[in-house]
């Protein structure tokens, strides 16, 4: 065999082990292993390369700044069990009710809240698909608006801060959280707006598709509606302001601002009487499922790319992407290309460890701003969530609505949307300042 050819083989084969349903954190390191093999016996591999893997390891378990995942995958946790979340959903549902399309733009907003306090798309999708979808639907929503608008919103989880998405691509591509999180600030808003907009364009267009809350379920106390919302929307906005603010202002590191978030979170619960053990034991127990599989792909992913490099694969995919036709153009045209299709397949936590280690060496080459290359594949990531037909967000909400909304029915509202997120990925391209504004 040509040596030449053992770092493409290697990257094929683990994305095949992928595709075939295995593991992704076992297939990266089983590859690993049997190619070093391959790679000695052929005599261009040494396994003395290997002493460096539990120095690599080490060092990912030593890594301050991946702690701020479970402390912000704990604060969303905390929010979703004591049922905060819902309260926020009805009661933002109830102000904007009265106006067409209100519900749906109290889904928006909602979601909107939820991305900055949770950053965890699945919890999202699932608390407004199990709570706003049959009122939507009982008030005569049109299935395909209402399947599509929480999809959507749900998404938002990838790209607002301080979204999990954000803090493992900024730990693998080497730059600031605080960056990331400043630069992608403003494209998760004006998606949120753009979303908002469509749907008071829907309800302008077609009153029946969005009508508005009839008179007998509009409040009739509205200074106790006020004092509700006021009540329910303020402590987790402020705790959300906090938790950004001292990140922005340089005043905590992501990780202390994660582990005041989570103790922000539980305290909110307690003075609502919902800090129970339960909610407690089942809140611990989901972030450390969710932090161990982290763990486990990142030394997968570690064991991949060392064994990788030592076959020359970097070398191989460096010279691939910065020579490809276009220069900057022809490598975004392809890592978006990629990415987009990836995310049908598999979670952006094996895309972020698989993946970027790739493109960001290429990226970094042509001198492309990695904050603003970090927000773009973020985008990106939102937009395959919901593409159909393997889109997980589609996935998220088909498991919590009710029977009379099919599957096509949310392929079909997700399709309007998918088209906004395309435009707001194109705008951060053509207008990289919407970005780069607080650098």
């Amino acid at each position: 065999m040509n040596p030449d050819l053992l770092g493409p083989l290697m990257f094929v084969v683990a994305f095949l082990l992928i595709f075939t349903g295995y593991p992704v954190a076992f297939s990266l390191g089983g590859t690993a292993l049997v190619f070093a093999g391959i790679g000695v016996s052929m005599g261009i591999f040494e396994w003395s390369l290997m002493n460096a893997l539990p120095e690599r390891i080490f060092g990912i378990m030593s890594n301050q700044v991946l702690l701020a995942v479970p402390f912000f995958v704990f604060m969303g946790k905390v929010l979703e069990e004591s049922r905060l979340a819902e309260d926020l959903l009805t009661t933002i549902g109830a102000l904007f009710g009265r106006v067409r399309g209100g519900l749906a733009l109290a889904v928006v907003f909602v979601g909107a809240l939820l991305a900055a306090a949770t950053g965890v798309v699945g919890a999202s999708v699932v608390a407004m698909g199990s709570i706003s979808l049959p009122v939507m639907l009982r008030h005569g929503y049109s299935k395909t608006l209402s399947a599509g608008v929480i999809t959507a919103s749900g998404t938002l989880g990838q790209i607002i801060p301080p979204s999990v998405v954000l803090v493992v691509l900024a730990d693998q591509m080497g730059v600031s959280i605080g960056d990331l999180f400043r630069g992608a600030l403003v494209p998760g808003l004006m998606l949120a707006g753009m979303y908002g907009l469509y749907v008071a364009g829907v309800a302008l267009v077609s009153p029946t598709a969005a009508p508005a809350l009839p008179e007998s379920e509009r409040p009739a106390d509205w200074s106790a509606l006020f004092r509700r919302v006021v009540l329910v929307m303020l402590p987790p906005l402020a705790l959300i302001v906090i938790v950004l603010g001292s990140i922005f202002f340089g005043v905590a590191t992501p990780t202390d601002a994660g582990a005041l978030g989570a103790v922000g979170a539980m305290v909110l619960a307690a003075m609502r009487g919902r800090m129970s053990t339960k909610t407690l034991r089942k809140t611990a127990r989901d972030t450390t499922k969710l932090t161990a599989m982290v763990v486990f792909l990142l030394v997968g992913s570690t064991a991949f790319a060392l064994v990788f490099r030592g076959l020359y694969g970097d070398l191989w995919i460096e010279d691939l992407l910065t020579n490809l036709p276009g220069g900057k153009l022809g490598l975004l045209v392809v890592a978006n290309l990629a990415i987009f299709l990836l995310g049908f397949f598999i979670d952006f936590f094996e895309i972020a460890f698989i993946i970027l280690p790739l493109l960001v060496p290429a990226a970094r080459l042509l001198g492309i701003d990695l904050v603003w290359f970090g927000v773009m594949i973020g985008m990106n990531l939102q937009t395959s969530f919901l593409t159909p037909p393997f889109g997980f967000s589609l996935f998220y909400l088909r498991g919590v609505a009710p029977k009379e909304v099919t599957t096509g029915d949310i392929y079909r509202g997700a399709i309007p949307f998918i088209a906004i997120q395309a435009v707001g990925l194109l705008l951060i391209i053509l207008f990289p300042g919407l970005v780069t504004w607080g650098q």
